[in-house]
């Protein structure tokens, strides 16, 4: 049976699609180098389209219109700017109702394209661009340490994280974000009082990393300007002790901190990203697994907190649920030493 898998993993190769939301221009070459902080696209969003009739205004057919017209498709114009008008004693015109671009000019009328404002899609992490997605954006090969997480509110930044939790089973305590963490992605524990966003925003703070939220406050960690990331979902819990240990020991670093959502279809899911030199590629990345003895797995579960532990025996025979389901299940071994069985599709394998 396939397993998906929750990457954690100290160092790794990723090929990252960076993608805008609309057709666009692309900057980015393939085996440009870059940063973080590099815009590899950008997009005009936001534009209103308006359509003139120039027949009906000059009170005449829309074949003699079109001769009327002034101005070429693709033509940028001022507000106010004469763009049809009519010849003789009593002549007529129609202006530019506002700046903008004309896109479309046809049977007596033509459409103004207005407003719009630049969306720049950045890098996010440093590496090589190896593929240009016409008009839409990039994929770049980076290496480094990889932390997904189960939720993320949809947003991107990247700054150096700090950490204000000395022990995974730590609530998040606000008391400790003062101006020496300002303008730095924070690692915290679990958070279950709106305020907290508040506190952080007004410090402010470039992203959070936490281990839990209660389920009330998706509404509110949705609307913040900076990204979210859950590492172990919405039941109060410690940090699993693999992440935990990962982002201490990278506490300081230049982090990116990308709080998409989780996309099944895709396989996108919310993650860190820690860029690390090496000397030889790491092998890449792999999406999907099958089970197999001696896997680190997460138990995931609606009712009770994530549990980590290992695969010692998959069971050749279907096993009965309390629900009288038979399912595949695997005999897995705690981290404290107990061993339980667990349903394959309440397994995800870790690495």
């Amino acid at each position: 049976m396939l397993a998906s898998i929750t990457h954690l993993l100290p160092l790794t190769t990723v090929i990252r699609k960076r993608l805008l939301p609309c057709n666009g221009r692309v900057l980015a070459r393939v085996g440009q180098k870059v940063d973080p902080s590099v815009v590899v696209a950008e997009a005009i969003v936001g534009r209103q389209h308006t359509i003139i009739d120039i027949a009906r205004s000059l009170n005449v057919s829309p074949r003699k219109a079109a001769a009327l017209i002034k101005v070429k498709r693709g033509q940028k114009v001022k507000h106010d700017e004469t763009i049809a008008e009519t010849s003789g004693m009593f002549s007529s015109e129609v202006k530019a109702p506002a700046d903008g671009r004309i896109v479309a000019i046809g049977g007596g009328k033509l459409v103004l394209e207005t407003g719009g404002t630049t969306l720049e899609l950045f890098a996010g992490v440093s590496g090589v661009v190896t593929e240009i997605i016409t008009n839409r954006g990039v994929a770049i090969r980076a290496t480094g340490c990889v932390i997904q997480g189960l939720w993320g509110n949809g947003k991107i930044d990247t700054a150096v994280m700090m950490s204000i939790m000395d022990r995974p089973d730590e609530a998040f305590d606000a008391t400790r974000l003062d101006v020496s963490i300002r303008s730095s992605i924070i690692l915290g524990g679990h958070i279950d009082n709106s305020s907290i966003f508040k506190t952080a925003s007004d410090l402010p703070v470039r992203g959070l990393i936490i281990s839990s939220m209660s389920p009330a406050l998706i509404p509110v960690a949705m609307q913040q300007p900076y990204p979210i990331l859950l590492i172990d979902g919405f039941i109060r819990q410690p940090m699993d002790s693999s992440s935990y240990k990962l982002l201490s020991t990278n506490v300081r670093r230049e982090i990116t901190l990308n709080a998409t959502t989780h996309d099944r279809f895709t396989g996108e899911r919310p993650e860190i990203f820690i860029t690390l030199p090496v000397s030889q590629d790491p092998p890449e990345i792999r999406d999907l697994d099958v089970f197999t003895t001696g896997q680190t797995v997460r138990i995931v579960s609606l009712t009770r907190p994530a549990r980590i532990g290992t695969i010692v025996q998959l069971q050749t025979t279907l096993n009965n649920l309390p629900n009288n389901l038979k399912v595949k299940s695997a005999e897995v071994k705690l981290e404290h030493g107990e061993r339980i069985l667990v349903p394959l599709t309440n397994l995800e394998v870790l690495g």
